[in-house]
């Protein structure tokens, strides 16, 4: 199978039908019209070739499938509030655990779970700090999902777009000038590396990407936002 713009348009269509403006996912409607439409979409890329593709062609494709696995594994137990269950009110953290480790589909003739697609292929193969504004594992404080799939020939302006995004949302980051403080989402601690190594630090990274007007000093302090695991969800 060829990785171009007809492998991601069943993939794109979904996107365009289940989400809307915000990033929010009709996960009912998606779960009763189209369950099996997304399933066999990723069972298609079971036998896919990457050997004559190119990086932004598998960066493309590795970012539409970490999306559209965590979307399936969502419809699969639909309804829920959260990826991040409760059970007697204390959160059920194997169950959060395995949404990320357990391996659901052969890609390219391998299994894969969301944190090795994350971390044994994206954030080691691509030294792009920009994907994590990209990955959404179905949680508010994730990024917002794009209503749209990637594509190999504007995966990077969609990128940049999405980091652009992400960064001057005041949900996601601020800066306060007079308590010299700012203020991320952990996303920026968790991987902080990612951002160190593009930047030199996490703050020189942001402050790229928030304007000449905005002045951050070395003293410059960092508090992290609490992350909101509530599900990207919309109903209706």
């Amino acid at each position: 199978m060829l990785i171009n713009t007809i492998a991601f348009k069943t993939w794109d269509n979904l996107l365009h039908s289940y989400v809307d403006d915000f990033g929010r996912v009709n996960y009912g409607r998606w779960k009763a019209e189209s369950a099996d439409v997304l399933r066999q979409w990723l069972e298609s890329l079971a036998d896919v070739d990457l050997a004559g593709v190119d990086t932004d062609g598998r960066l493309a494709l590795w970012l539409n499938v970490y999306n559209a696995i965590a979307i399936s594994q969502v419809i699969e137990v639909y309804p829920i509030a959260s990826i991040r269950p409760k059970v007697l009110g204390i959160p059920n953290w194997l169950s959060f655990m395995d949404f990320f480790a357990r391996s659901t589909y052969t890609i390219a003739d391998k299994k894969y779970s969301l944190n090795q697609i994350e971390h044994e292929i994206l954030r080691r193969d691509f030294a792009e700090p920009r994907i994590h504004f990209a990955l959404v594992c179905a949680a508010v404080g994730c990024p917002m999902l794009r209503r749209g799939a990637y594509f190999p020939e504007s995966v990077r302006t969609q990128l940049e777009i999405d980091t652009n995004r992400f960064i001057q949302n005041p949900d996601k980051v601020r800066y306060d000038a007079g308590k010299k403080t700012l203020y991320l989402s952990k996303i920026f601690k968790w991987y902080g590396e990612d951002f160190v190594k593009a930047a030199g630090s996490v703050a020189g990274y942001v402050g790229g990407y928030l304007g000449a007007d905005v002045v951050m000093g070395d003293e410059c302090a960092i508090v992290f936002l609490p992350y909101d695991w509530n599900l990207n969800r919309v109903d209706g």
